[in-house]
């Protein structure tokens, strides 16, 4: 099952009260995983890590903490023995930094049950290594980095290749977004935003993980920078990870069935779908009583334009269409509203049967 993540770094926050407020209201709302920061980090803000974590652990939250092989060193640690994250309220580890492949495999049997997630960005066969090894996969998870420099994160190409790997190996994957909110902050002094993906970086939080989710190419995600705003992470909340969901700017023209039938409609493409519309055809069977009289019919209808059948189509009046590819009307397509602002990347994940949502 996918989960929602968020972020927290005490040393880089400093308010433990604020901190546990941020991770109530973020539970409140449906997140149940939270990732911090080892590397770097002193005595003090170590402590303030174990009482975050414990703080997380007792809500319900899996925690994920960020280590490197230096981290081991700086606390005289072996891989054959991780009970000292155990007693920092850990349920894995992410190694931010890889060792030689077979020592990631050995920790998979580590006796305290502790989850090992390795890099998923890298195109390397890192992973096929450490499998190679006899890696108990049950506990042997994936996660992309992010990036805080600007144009340093991964293409979808990129991000597309390696995440099938990981997939091809039955291994989870997650990946990370970013907050808008401004002054939002991660554990380095560069904040031009936390993603994995670098065409996510200045889209609204909710595109980004409509987006990841409409790949099928991540189980989980998690918020990189905080804090995400009330508004960001109830946004969240709502969406539902297997629905590819859209956001539509209305036309003011709309009439109250047309709009009913967008907004609260449950939504599937047309099996046989056609390259120039996906087709959401069960409403006009629903609302074939309603009037629905032509509205705004502009001779092209354009990639992105959200409509609804009119009078002028008979039996196919109600039906609701997202237009694909520019197409002529003869003034029986009514155009309602056309997808927000950089909407139009979820287009190409629409296929037949596939479930969708448009919100407002």
């Amino acid at each position: 099952m996918s989960k929602l993540g968020l972020s927290i770094y005490p040393d880089i926050s400093k308010n433990i009260e604020q901190d546990k407020t941020y991770l109530k209201k973020a539970y409140d709302s449906g997140f149940r995983r939270l990732f911090t920061n080892l590397l770097s980090v002193d005595e003090v803000a170590l402590n303030s890590i174990k009482t975050i974590n414990e703080y997380a652990k007792s809500l319900g939250y899996e925690v994920i903490v960020d280590v490197a092989p230096s981290v081991f060193e700086t606390y005289g640690l072996t891989y054959n023995d991780l009970s000292f994250f155990k007693e920092l309220h850990v349920d894995g580890l992410r190694l931010d930094e890889g060792f030689d492949g077979q020592k990631e495999a050995m920790m998979t049997y580590n006796d305290q049950l502790l989850k090992i997630e390795v890099n998923a960005s890298q195109d390397t066969k890192y992973v096929d290594n450490i499998l190679s090894y006899q890696a108990f996969r049950q506990n042997l998870i994936t996660c992309h980095n992010f990036y805080p420099q600007r144009y340093t994160g991964l293409s979808y190409e990129q991000f597309e290749k390696t995440s099938k790997a990981m997939q091809s190996h039955n291994l989870k994957v997650a990946a990370f977004v970013s907050s808008q909110v401004e002054n939002a902050f991660g554990p380095w002094p560069v904040n031009d935003g936390l993603c994995t993906l670098e065409m996510h970086r200045d889209l609204p939080l909710d595109l980004q993980v409509r987006h990841l989710y409409a790949t099928r190419l991540v189980d989980d995600i998690l918020i990189a920078n905080m804090y995400a705003s009330d508004e960001e992470l109830q946004m969240l909340h709502a969406i539902h990870p297997g629905r590819l969901t859209f956001k539509v700017n209305f036309n003011d023209s709309i009439t109250e069935v047309e709009k009913e039938i967008v907004l609260n409609y449950k939504h599937f493409v047309r099996g046989d779908m056609s390259e120039f519309m996906a087709r959401s055809t069960m409403p006009r069977i629903d609302y074939a009583d309603a009037f629905i009289p032509a509205g705004n019919t502009p001779e092209t209808l354009k990639r992105g334009d959200i409509c609804i059948l009119n009078e002028h189509y008979g039996r196919y009046k109600g039906e609701c269409h997202i237009i694909l590819k520019d197409m002529h009307n003869e003034g029986k397509i009514n155009v309602v509203g056309h997808l927000a602002d950089h909407e139009e990347i979820l287009l190409d994940f629409i296929k037949p049967w596939q479930p969708f949502a448009i919100i407002e």
